[in-house]
């Protein structure tokens, strides 16, 4: 994205993206950070996008039946009557379907702060109609592994074991942190969140302190 990336380049891309997954039948998707949402608008287009499959003002008048046109030879192999010519209509209901089918938007958004809930307020489609993956805590020995592939081929003035007791260690801290965090909330009654990238932050860290 660019700094002047606004409201109209997301749906000259999206647009895009409807071409390929309606008359060309391709899958493809569309992946949205919540860094990337510069403004709520982009989240009226895609709550739209969820409910119904349309945009408004996406594709004008005058384009509709161009699209529906260029559906019309795989509308009448998969579900057209022979010698039965379909309307404009059927042929745009069936565009849509497709890109229905087609078109897979992955949301990227962090739980954290207040805005998750705001939005599932204001935008109730970006979570009904989606299928949410929570990521929960890792378990220590995926974290272990996890320091040691950044450790693995970083140069240290240290042992085999010794590099791999530090591997362990830093699991072990984590975990302590998520631990701790807890407690906090119950004697603080504050939330304190430690996330995967909060770990992959520490190990950058000590590699630099290093």
């Amino acid at each position: 994205m660019t700094k002047s990336y606004g409201e109209n380049q997301l749906k000259e891309d999206i647009k895009a993206l409807y071409n390929d997954a309606g008359p060309k039948g391709l899958n493809v998707g569309f992946i949205m950070t919540d860094a990337e949402i510069k403004s709520e608008s982009f989240l009226e287009a895609i709550n739209s996008m969820l409910a119904t499959g349309e945009i408004p003002g996406l594709i004008p008048k005058d384009e509709r039946d161009i699209v529906a046109l260029e559906c019309k030879n795989v509308f009448m192999k998969e579900v057209g009557v022979k010698g039965q010519d379909p309307s404009p209509q059927e042929l745009f209901i069936y565009f849509i379907n497709r890109v229905k089918d087609c078109l897979h938007l992955i949301l990227a958004f962090s739980p954290v702060g207040n805005k998750f809930r705001e939005r599932s307020q204001k935008f109730p489609s970006l979570f009904s109609q989606c299928t949410i993956d929570w990521f929960l805590p890792w378990p220590e020995d995926a974290l272990v592994a996890v320091s040691h592939k950044f450790l693995n081929d970083f140069k240290m003035d240290a042992t085999k074991d010794v590099k791999t007791g530090l591997e362990r260690h830093m699991g072990k801290v984590h975990d302590l942190v998520n631990d701790v965090c807890g407690i906090y909330l119950q004697k603080m009654r504050r939330y304190v969140y430690v996330t995967p990238k909060s770990y992959l932050s520490f190990i950058d860290l000590y590699k630099g302190v290093y």
